[in-house]
């Protein structure tokens, strides 16, 4: 029997995790897939997030790549919203709008073609998002795609994983070599996020601090997000609105910053001056994980395989399904060469 464990049960864990499990099922072949971690939903840095399916945070990664990981989510996710399961998943269809202030660039300039009806806006209705501002917005994106709040989907996915089998062990891995060394398994895929800059000593790792606020507006229907550097989001979810938010690289900082809540609820309002009467909920502070470029490869460990997927920035959702499939791959690939 194959054994495979995923340390790490993040989006990216679990996806990886679920893909190997129902792959290897299907073709009626025996295998053991464990997900250890010392932390689960909802305390993964993916659960405060919005979930809000878009490319951000991915340093110098292939934008290739990208296009194709986030192209399978898309997909996937389009799955979840026609069946029986989106309520739970917290999978929604969601109208956006992104605007840029920067006159060389053109908003999502190469998944575009991802998203449902993609459509740049006229000067007439950017005109209408320049009111008041110095600053004005030089160019807009209109489409439609999806919203997947971790804080359900993470439990979502990891009962569809249990479900099928799948074993859940909560455990603190502070050696990934001993660990590999030691331990039973087969295959070890590793999904630890920003804890690989440890666990690995990857230098290349590094966090990137979001804070975001929380409000009741059940009035608000659609995204609306600011792509300049200094820039704010609004995204709804099912029970709350999203406002953000910050990309502070290497700041590890977990506490609420005053100074930050005050850029985001003003900045937001100044976008959306309904929100002056939105009830605030609460705050919530995140460190994404951030590297040069995303890694994911395989590499032999004596007779084990071990797998690196992990430093997916600000897209964790946005890329979790597409890169389980191509660790599914480096997994058949290495099996073709040995007798895993």
């Amino acid at each position: 029997m194959l054994k495979v464990a995923v340390i790490g049960a993040g989006v990216n864990g679990v996806s990886s995790a679920i893909k190997i499990l129902e792959h290897f099922q299907n073709a009626n072949k025996n295998v053991r897939v464990t997900i250890i971690s010392d932390e689960f939903s909802p305390n993964t840095t993916g659960d405060g997030s919005a979930g809000l399916w878009g490319p951000f945070l991915l340093g110098g990664t292939d934008e290739k790549k990208v296009y194709k990981w986030s192209k399978d989510v898309h997909q996937f996710l389009e799955q979840i919203w026609l069946s029986e399961d989106a309520g739970e998943a917290g999978v929604c269809l969601l109208p956006c709008v992104r605007l840029s202030t920067d006159p060389n660039a053109s908003v999502g300039d190469f998944w575009r073609d991802i998203v449902y009806g993609a459509v740049d806006l006229t000067p007439s209705q950017l005109e209408v998002y320049n009111r008041n501002r110095d600053v004005k917005f030089t160019s807009g994106l209109s489409f439609v795609t999806y919203t997947s709040e971790p804080i359900k989907l993470l439990p979502y996915l990891m009962k569809r994983f249990v479900r099928r089998g799948g074993i859940v062990q909560q455990q603190r891995i502070t050696n990934l070599e001993g660990f590999v060394k030691d331990s039973s398994y087969d295959v070890i895929v590793n999904c630890t996020g920003l804890g690989s800059r440890q666990l690995l000593n990857d230098e290349q790792m590094y966090s990137v601090r979001g804070q975001v606020s929380r409000v009741k507006a059940n009035w608000i229907y659609s995204a609306l997000l600011d792509e300049s550097d200094d820039g704010n989001y609004i995204i709804p979810n099912t029970e709350s609105v999203v406002l953000g938010g910050t990309h502070q690289e290497k700041d590890y900082n977990l506490k609420v910053c005053p100074q930050d809540k005050s850029f985001i609820i003003d900045g937001c309002r100044r976008l959306l001056p309904g929100l002056n009467h939105a009830e605030h909920l609460f705050d919530w502070v995140g460190l994404r994980p951030g590297r040069d470029q995303l890694r994911l490869e395989a590499e032999r460990c004596g007779s084990k395989l071990v797998i690196h997927n992990y430093g997916h920035g600000g897209s964790g959702v946005t890329l979790a399904w597409g890169c389980a499939e191509d660790v599914l791959q480096l997994l058949l690939a290495a099996q073709l060469k040995s007798k895993l």
